[in-house]
């Protein structure tokens, strides 16, 4: 199956109540549709440097951060399919370039610096792990996702995130789907994607439902529980 490799967007955030969230899905019911994947539950682990590099310096919201993950759309195995991904932000720019390859191929470029292809985006995730150096697999977060776009303009996205699981032992798409919750309360994580001006009919769903923009990371969240637990002497588990 042919699949997306370069991606460029803008991205904002919405944090929705339960009500909120049936409300805006059901008022975007007739101008949209669900994407390939539709409901699914996305897993990734991210890779970082032993004293979290990465994930410090994207906190400290600078115009410039990148990130290096490997994901698979449900639980894997070693011959399921994965895409190993650099994603970029800049001036508020999303910019995420990805290969398909096998969990286990995916493991050996990321972890072993062996590659499966000699492709241009490829050869960026070498030099990504030769500047980084020390990389490894750090915090393994999953959720459970409903995708859908833009009737009359397929660039324009929207998905909505539930469950959201973090966890830093087990950072493997083949140990399963459980870990730490970071959002409670029915809270859902809203994120729209747009190649340009969100349509207006979008615009009057956020108004009409008093919706604002709000900065919110995933993988910055897990980051933060990672620390208290650490300088608070806590164990792993949940």
């Amino acid at each position: 199956m042919a699949y997306q490799k370069i991606f460029k967007r803008v991205e904002t955030k919405y944090m929705l109540s339960a009500e909120q969230y049936k409300r805006v899905l059901a008022e975007m019911e007739s101008y949209t549709r669900g994407d390939e994947y539709g409901k699914s539950t996305i897993c990734n682990v991210y890779f970082d440097t032993p004293d979290f590099r990465l994930i410090r310096r994207s906190m400290e919201k600078p115009i410039y951060k990148e990130k290096l993950r490997l994901r698979s759309y449900g639980k894997a195995n070693h011959s399921s399919t994965a895409f190993a991904e650099i994603k970029k932000k800049y001036d508020d720019v999303v910019y995420k370039r990805r290969i398909s390859l096998t969990e286990q191929q995916g493991m050996e470029l990321l972890c072993n610096r062996q590659p499966s292809d000699n492709s241009q985006i490829t050869n960026e995730i070498l030099y990504f792990l030769d500047f980084y150096k020390c990389l490894k697999p750090a915090v393994f977060i999953s959720y459970e996702r409903e995708a859908y776009y833009d009737r009359e303009n397929p660039d324009f996205r929207v998905t909505f995130d539930r469950n959201i699981l973090w966890r830093d032992w087990d950072v493997d798409l083949t140990k399963g789907v459980y870990g730490n919750p970071i959002l409670t309360g029915g809270t859902v994580l809203m994120e729209v994607k747009s190649a340009g001006a969100m349509p207006r009919w979008f615009v009057d769903i956020l108004n009409e439902n008093s919706l604002h923009k709000t900065s919110f990371s995933k993988y910055g969240r897990a980051y933060e529980a990672i620390y208290k637990r650490e300088n608070s002497g806590g164990l792993h588990y949940a």
